[in-house]
């Protein structure tokens, strides 16, 4: 399975940055998760909880993050276990861009699936994950806009993007692909 999207984000390239650099943020955002913990540099224990059709399962799994490139790119490896329901691996490489009205998160990921998950409809699959994904943007720009809420008057633009140098911690566009990851990557690797 390959997809590819992007979505505008109604705060700075800086703001969101910080939100995806939090594992709390994300755990709340992402449909289904129940953990998302840091277990050694760059690497991260996801369990997330799925159901699709008659499948229900929970899928224990590593996010892997490599080629940072603060604060535009950046690529991240994930596979997961669900038991009998099956597994799913893959990639995706993300890109944070600053746009007029905040920033843009751009995303592809490419992954593939086994077991009784991939054996369910083409539909029903691609139904659930694009619902899982629409899920996971509304609650983060929720969160986003609780965080940062517009300004009142005239001036209701988001902040100038901010450059920062490497280190301390994760960009923001990597969660955004983490999530993409999680969750479509774990959800819409079943495409496969």
């Amino acid at each position: 399975m390959d997809m590819q999207g992007s979505r505008t984000l109604p705060v700075s390239q800086q703001q969101a940055w910080d939100a995806l650099n939090d594992p709390d943020v994300l755990k709340t955002c992402i449909p289904g998760c129940e953990k998302f913990e840091l277990t050694e540099a760059n690497t991260y224990a996801v369990t997330t909880a799925v159901k699709i059709g008659p499948v229900s399962a929970r899928f224990n799994g590593r996010v892997l993050l490599s080629d940072i490139q603060p604060p535009e790119s950046y690529k991240i490896g994930f596979d997961a276990q669900g038991g009998v329901a099956g597994f799913g691996k893959g990639e995706s490489a993300v890109r944070l861009t600053p746009a007029d009205t905040g920033c843009e998160l751009n995303y592809t990921v490419h992954a593939t699936v086994g077991g009784k998950v991939a054996q369910l409809g083409q539909r029903l699959i691609d139904g659930a994950a694009k619902s899982l994904a629409e899920d996971f943007f509304r609650r983060f720009e929720e969160e986003l806009l609780r965080r940062h809420p517009p300004a009142t008057g005239a001036d209701t633009a988001p902040p100038p993007p901010q450059q920062t140098s490497g280190g301390g911690g994760m960009p923001a566009w990597v969660w955004g692909a983490i999530a993409a990851a999680v969750a479509l990557g774990i959800y819409l690797a079943m495409r496969s």
